[in-house]
């Protein structure tokens, strides 16, 4: 069964248009992975599910029933958990809660029931009187996941819900997740950190200019990029290389430095791995490892767009 049904999905604003004929389907028990770097239209068909931006044309159906005429289904059976914090630094944990699934109709010893399940599944029962002003920023993501599944919604999207925090937060919110999937529900999950989509996401779309791409599992995506090689070079120290003067080299499709690390993607019919070292070295650069590695979804998502998906 699909869940969510968007077909010929429009929004335009002005004369630029931010999604543009968007149709994808969300099976039912799925944790749908929605990828797309910033301006590419992943928000604005976030914001219009979420019924807070109307299609300029299209449709979007939520459990087989038009999202924009059933607004008040809609809104019960979904939940939103926001890229920005959508908390109250100075309500109490219990009190924040308590506010959002009020919203969504809760009343009386349900609502109490369910803002301190919700409290306890992300792990801030013991932080029920607390408030927010006082939490890291890993506690603050968990508690504006509390707020948004208080009600039990059939459908969570996720906007980036790992973003700003340490690992072990990461870990636990990515857990909460896994554990939110097999009590039923159903996840749409975006994110900048390609490694959370691989790890967890059974199926994926990549958008780019307000289009579906790609889509398909992790494996289906990886298997349509067979032309391109993923050289990863560790230098001895963290020092700026001019990357352009890599992309100069024939077949070199692209270059990025994180810190140390640099990643090269390749034609791979070119035989140019010994040019790209001797450029490295010509400049200055001290090579501590070269490793080629099989394409994986960031090379997929590259490859398609162009782009990388922390790219402003």
């Amino acid at each position: 069964m699909n869940i969510l049904e968007i077909t010929g999905l429009t929004k335009k604003f002005g004369n630029f248009i931010a999604v543009d004929n968007m149709s994808l389907t969300v099976r039912e028990g799925e944790i749908f992975g929605f990828l797309g770097a910033n301006g590419a239209g992943k928000s604005t068909t976030i914001n219009m599910i979420s019924s807070l931006l109307r299609p300029t044309s299209g449709e979007i159906r939520l459990l087989d029933r038009d999202l924009v005429k059933n607004s008040r289904f809609a809104k019960m059976n979904l939940g939103i958990v926001p890229q920005d914090l959508a908390i109250y630094e100075m309500m109490t944990a219990y009190e924040n809660v308590e506010f959002f699934a009020g919203l969504y109709g809760l009343r009386g010893v349900e609502l109490k029931d369910r803002v301190l399940e919700a409290l306890e599944f992300v792990g801030l029962a013991d932080k029920a009187k607390s408030k927010p002003q006082n939490f890291s920023g890993g506690m603050k993501r968990r508690l504006n996941i509390a707020c948004a599944i208080a009600h039990k919604p059939k459908l969570i999207i996720m906007d980036e819900p790992t973003v700003g925090i340490d690992p072990q937060s990461r870990n636990y919110i990515l857990a909460s997740v896994r554990k939110l999937n097999a009590s039923g529900c159903t996840i749409i999950y975006t994110s900048h950190y390609m490694e959370e989509v691989e790890e967890i996401c059974s199926r994926i779309a990549i958008v780019d200019h307000g289009k579906i791409i790609a889509e398909g599992t992790k494996e289906q995506l990886t298997a349509t990029i067979t032309d391109v090689k993923d050289i990863h070079i560790e230098l001895k120290t963290q020092e700026s290389i001019l990357l352009e003067s890599l992309t100069n080299i024939p077949g070199v499709r692209s270059a990025q430095q994180e810190e140390n690390r640099l990643h090269v993607y390749s034609d791979a019919t070119v035989d140019n791995l010994n040019r790209i070292l001797k450029q490295l070295m010509d400049s200055g650069a001290e090579i501590r490892a070269v490793e080629e590695q099989e394409p994986n979804l960031e090379t997929v998502f590259l490859t398609l767009t162009g782009r990388n998906l922390r790219d402003n």
